[in-house]
């Protein structure tokens, strides 16, 4: 069973609170340029982890990734008969 996940983008002010930042959830990309981080933390847990990362002073913005909302399942998708071909040969 898959537990359900949810993305976080954390803007801070300053890269060397990258470690407190690093406790709240799983870090998968930090950008030193633009400022901001990304975390993924269990759904059920989000609520509370993104009221206890704005209460830091060093953190300007928290907003969460709307991935998990996205439908991913296409109606009209029409399938490659090369693609298709070459994955039945293993290629």
């Amino acid at each position: 069973m898959r537990t359900q996940r949810q993305g976080i983008v954390v803007w801070f002010q300053h890269m060397k609170n990258i470690k407190q930042i690093k406790k709240f959830g799983h870090l998968i990309y930090v950008s030193k340029e633009q400022k901001y981080a990304v975390l993924y933390v269990n759904q059920s847990e989000y609520e509370e982890k993104e009221k206890r990362l704005q209460e830091f002073p060093f953190i300007s913005k928290v907003s969460p990734s709307q991935k998990p909302f996205i439908r991913t399942d296409y109606e009209n998708a029409k399938l490659d008969k090369a693609k298709e071909y070459d994955y039945k040969m293993g290629i």
